[in-house]
């Protein structure tokens, strides 16, 4: 791997370094403190809620990219090469290596609703460019509660922050959109999925700290993958406003794939497009 940051997958040392030194662009600097400073740092007394996340940080665990554009084809498809990259080599970096993805911010500020819709344009592009099939064992239907995204035939769950969480600081970035990728495999790896006694322990933990970092309740729709009436799509994005999120999940899944095999060419260097 280059030192670059911007179009390319790197370990948290390489990220801090870059920003330390100046060499990091401004926006991926600002991302890494404001990221930083949350999950490591504390509110109202509290630490971060998910104390797998902030331990993982704290060890240097997670691996980073960052996307020159929310919205720019090249930009879109640099991030598929790079999260592709990741799923075939995190685990020989870290059971805990999530892939942390920093946007360029807009030229505007955008609304909630804007948001929600750049984060399902994002993932629709990466499904649609997707070179695996999409996993046997996942269901396409979005409102069944097996569901969850899926891509380079690993199901995965993006959680996101954004600057419209003015009450969720949990899931506040004052910078623009972050995307954290979890492989399920990850979950399964620290047997902290539903069905395990840790995983419903480590649950009631993070919502008691949710709820004291956050000064109110833990989001309605937060729930377990694979339990009825819980569903994944909702929480990749969790609502501030509920008027400004999409009644139904905005993503079109099939199983007919590669579409594209244009991901699999990684020799294109992704160009720090201008803001969008």
């Amino acid at each position: 791997m280059s030192s670059t940051v911007v179009g390319e997958l790197q370990p948290q040392e390489v990220v801090e370094a870059r920003v330390e030194s100046g060499d990091a662009p401004t926006w991926v600097a600002d991302h890494w403190q404001t990221f930083s400073n949350g999950l490591l740092g504390e509110r109202n007394n509290t630490p971060f809620p998910c104390f797998f996340g902030a331990e993982s940080v704290r060890d240097g665990d997670p691996l980073y990219t960052a996307v020159p554009s929310m919205t720019d084809k090249d930009a879109l498809l640099g991030l598929g090469r790079t999260l592709l990259e990741y799923l075939e080599t995190y685990q020989e970096h870290s059971e805990r290596a999530s892939l942390v993805t920093f946007f360029r911010p807009p030229s505007r500020d955008l609304s909630e609703a804007e948001y929600h819709e750049t984060l399902w344009h994002i993932l629709q592009f990466l499904h649609i460019h997707d070179p695996e099939p999409w996993p046997e064992d996942i269901p396409t239907e979005p409102d069944d509660p097996h569901w969850e995204f899926s891509f380079g035939g690993e199901p995965i769950f993006p959680t996101c922050r954004a600057p419209f969480y003015e009450e969720r600081k949990s899931r506040y970035c004052p910078i623009g959109l972050e995307i954290t990728f979890q492989p399920r495999a990850l979950f399964e790896n620290l047997n902290v999925t539903a069905d395990e006694e840790t995983g419903q322990r480590a649950r009631e933990i993070i919502q008691g700290r949710l709820e004291e970092y956050d000064g109110v309740c833990p989001h309605a729709d937060l729930g377990d993958w694979g339990v009825d009436g819980d569903r994944e799509w909702v929480q990749y994005m969790l609502s501030s406003d509920e008027t400004q999120m999409p009644d139904v999940c905005p993503i079109t899944v099939t199983r007919e794939h590669p579409k594209s095999d244009i991901l699999l060419d990684r020799s294109e260097p992704i160009a720090d497009t201008p803001r969008r």
